[in-house]
């Protein structure tokens, strides 16, 4: 099989199939999972694009206020002579517009991508009809409710950031102010306090960090809330999301079968390829040295019984590689004995030690047996050639209704599952029962290589 190869990033991959997504769901990029320490909320740029966005964003929420207020009041009341008909259809088209970019605004801030709600646009260019199809969008109405409360959540939004990142600059810097502009005296709800001198007023900016602690994780709340607040009225409706998670679900295995197809089509090749040129060619010859021993079996029979000696030792080497090759295919002892027999006939034979630790209740069905085998295969062939290894651990257990099987070296690391490559190609083999095949290989290692495989006894 391919090999998988090492790069200086040591990115994990995945195959995302439809088990994947189940499991990974609800990730709201660094928002909502991302770390929460003080000094990580201080790194994170979306953080501070957050903040940014709740000081900007009430322009053109306030923009978009007026223009729907007098464009849907002018349109109403002209509608009777059909000049608001046109006027309104033009103000649909603007809104839509103006919640595609609010979309791409949520992204740039927050890193959230709300996905299209639209429904997809009959065939035709009569602009009559697409109108039609776009009044009747539910959709479209959800982006009119979203500006028209855009303005009222903009300006919450902008007051809290206000008060809080005014008042944390305020007393960060008062020290700078106060070596500027002279003594200031600071009111903080019933006390007072007076700094004459830039010494005097570091107390002050102990308490500023405190209020720009607490404004980072305000921001980062508001932040949250607004992502949910837009995904419900920009993003698309439960029914909706089920659609294209479906769609979704089904391009990426039409797409992984079809390289399964490949993948096997190749195998067969591989296979008929390796007949040709290792056994058969050994069987021919063993064929030619039995003619060639008949020929001199009354005229020379040591030379005979040389050649016979040639075509048994022959017979025994093509019966070695067709052995090899039906292993390759499939071993006879997965399907005799199981995976505890057969991972420990592939870490007996592996060149570094290998520790396995089989813990399942009772045999998985056939197909889930043969994609963890060749996972483990495959994992150690790689930690053999590329790892620079000197021990590996494979586990298998049940989780659930998932058998999880890691294969894990205590090697170089950097490990990429690279397109068209052994892991690549066993990614797709599980993807086809909605499995999942992660890579998590950082520079210098350890390397750990896990699938999870759905499973059902």
């Amino acid at each position: 099989m391919g090999e998988l190869s090492r790069g200086a990033d040591g990115a994990a991959a995945e195959p995302a199939g439809g088990a994947s997504a189940a499991r990974a769901a609800g990730r709201a990029g660094s928002l909502a999972y991302g770390p929460w320490t003080p000094l990580a909320m201080a790194r994170s740029s979306v953080t501070w694009r957050s903040a940014l966005y709740f000081a900007v964003s009430v322009a053109p929420a306030l923009a978009w206020f007026m223009v729907l207020a007098v464009g849907l009041l002018f349109s109403l009341a002209t509608a009777i002579i059909w000049v608001g008909v046109l006027l309104l259809a033009m103000l649909m088209i603007a809104w839509r517009l103006g919640a595609m970019l609010e979309r791409r605004l949520i992204l740039a801030a927050f890193g959230v991508r709300i996905p299209n709600p639209y429904r997809t646009p009959q065939q035709g260019r009569n602009p009559v009809v697409r109108l039609k199809h776009m009044a009747s969008d539910p959709a479209t109405w959800k982006d009119l409710v979203y500006l028209g409360l855009h303005l009222p959540v903009a300006c919450a939004e902008l007051i809290v950031a206000v008060l809080l990142w005014g008042s944390a600059a305020t007393l960060v810097f008062l020290p700078v102010a106060v070596a500027l502009g002279g003594g200031m005296e600071v009111n903080v709800a019933d006390v007072s306090y007076w700094a004459g001198n830039p010494v005097e007023a570091l107390p002050v900016s102990v308490v500023g960090l405190a209020v720009l602690l607490v404004a980072m994780y305000a921001t980062r709340v508001m932040a949250i809330g607004h992502v949910l607040y837009a995904r419900l009225l920009l993003g698309p409706s439960g029914s909706q999301r089920e659609n294209l998670e479906l769609r979704r679900r089904t391009a990426h295995l039409r797409a992984s079968r079809a390289r399964g197809v490949d993948a096997a089509e190749f195998e067969r090749r591989r296979i008929e390829r390796d007949l040709h040129d290792g056994a058969q060619q050994r069987l021919l010859a063993v064929a030619m040295d039995i003619g060639r021993a008949r020929a001199k079996l009354d005229d020379d029979p040591e030379g005979a019984r040389a050649l016979i000696e040639q075509a048994h030792a022959g017979t025994r080497e093509a019966i070695t590689e067709l052995r090899d090759l039906a292993r390759g295919i499939y071993p006879a002892i997965l399907t005799d004995r199981g995976l505890d027999p057969a991972l420990s006939g592939l870490a007996g034979r592996a060149p570094v030690p290998v520790e396995v630790a089989v813990d399942l209740p009772e045999r998985p069905p056939a197909a889930v047996e043969s994609i963890a085998y060749f996972v483990v295969a495959e994992a150690l062939t790689n930690i053999a050639k590329y790892a620079r290894a000197t021990r590996a651990t494979v586990r298998v257990a049940r989780e659930d209704s998932w058998v999880v099987v890691e294969i894990a070296d205590n090697g170089v690391g950097g490990a990429v599952a690279g397109a068209g490559g052994g892991l690549a190609g066993l990614a797709d083999r599980a993807a086809t029962i909605d499995g999942i095949l992660t890579v998590d290989s950082p520079p210098g290692g350890p390397t750990v290589v896990r699938a999870d495989l759905p499973c059902t006894w």
